[in-house]
């Protein structure tokens, strides 16, 4: 680990300087594409301004024989891109993988100043975001980016959870964390096949009633996924990183995709992976704030002042914790509402 007087200092000569404070976007959606499926790529122009973040996948979902062809068709897109408002993400191959460098230095050095981010799978540790650090840093430097592109791991081991503090604070380039519940499910062996989302044997049963039969006891479904999410956020917040859902596979099922999105953003997540167009409308309405939260937020700050005390509004009592929440649902609606004149429409500004 760097010193704390050396941590935002260049690791290469002539490598841009790392960011101090990671700037927030509008993110609500990461959508992934396949960049080795010429349809897919003809429709980028269409699907681009729809979303917050296209993401070019060249990891688990592309064949081992396609793994060329798909870095050469992100490269392609990369090139033609001047979609300003949507950030341009890829997702790399593991770093355990024979496909990491050629992905890294192909990217960096062929469309590394219009990629925002780099998506790393199955980071296990702050050592794994160090090699990506410094191997940036002199690509970076060779290349002649102006900016730091941004490193987001994906917690998808036990190992990667076990260490998900010092994972976020590895390297000022760290940008945030996705759930990858496929993989972390495999990876300590829980009995479900499921990507993401509940399961109906994981559940708590209510007590029994003298008399009743059992049949009619109540069960209540719970969320596999709550303690590591919960964990992730925290570990996120404390170091400034931004906290992302992953995957939900089940298509077809928009009610439980939209659902568990909910509890991700409750929790303080800021966006979810769409797999698929009918996810990102889902992602879109769930990670922004209801035009009448923001409504209530906007009346609180106001009616609060300086932000010290307590005030009571319609029986509720507000304090100055109550106002620091407000301001996080209100400065988010600002950040979407500049992306969407639907929603700046909607919320009044």
């Amino acid at each position: 680990m760097r010193s704390p007087k050396d941590f935002f200092s260049p690791l290469a000569l002539g490598a841009p300087e790392p960011l101090r404070e990671i700037p927030f976007r509008p993110s609500r959606m990461i959508h992934f594409f396949d960049p080795s499926n010429e349809k897919m790529r003809s429709k980028i122009d269409t699907i681009a301004p729809k979303v917050d973040v296209l993401l070019g996948n060249l990891e688990d979902a592309v064949a081992a024989d396609n793994k060329d062809a798909a870095r050469a068709g992100l490269v392609e897109v990369g090139k033609a891109w001047s979609t300003s408002e949507t950030q341009l993400w890829t997702r790399v191959n593991s770093l355990d993988s024979p496909w990491f460098l050629d992905d890294v230095m192909t990217l960096v050095s062929e469309i590394g100043e219009n990629l925002d981010v780099i998506m790393v799978p199955k980071v296990e540790g702050p050592e794994d975001i160090h090699y990506v650090d410094q191997l940036l840093a002199q690509l970076e430097a060779r290349a002649g980016l102006a900016e730091p592109i941004l490193v987001h791991a994906i917690l998808e081991t036990a190992q990667g959870v076990a260490n998900v503090e010092s994972i976020c604070g590895a390297s000022p380039r760290m940008q945030g964390l996705s759930l990858g519940p496929a993989d972390l499910a495999a990876d300590r062996r829980m009995k479900t096949t499921r990507v993401g989302g509940g399961h109906p044997g994981y559940l708590v049963r209510q007590d029994p009633e003298e008399g009743a039969n059992d049949e009619a006891r109540a069960t209540y479904q719970q969320d596999l996924w709550h303690y590591t999410l919960a964990r992730m956020v925290d570990a996120c917040g404390a170091h400034g990183i931004l906290p992302f859902y992953g995957p939900f596979g089940d298509i077809a099922d928009t009610v439980a995709c939209e659902d568990q999105f909910r509890n991700a953003y409750l929790l303080g997540c800021v966006g979810a992976w769409s797999l698929h167009p009918v996810q990102i409308d889902i992602a879109k309405k769930v990670f922004s704030p209801e035009p009448s939260e923001v409504a209530w937020a906007m009346r609180v700050i106001d009616e609060m002042g300086d932000g010290t005390g307590a005030v009571m509004i319609d029986g509720k009592m507000q304090d100055d914790a109550t106002v620091k929440q407000c301001h996080v649902v209100v400065n988010l609606a600002r950040e979407l509402a500049a992306k969407d004149p639907d929603l700046a429409s909607e919320y009044g500004f």
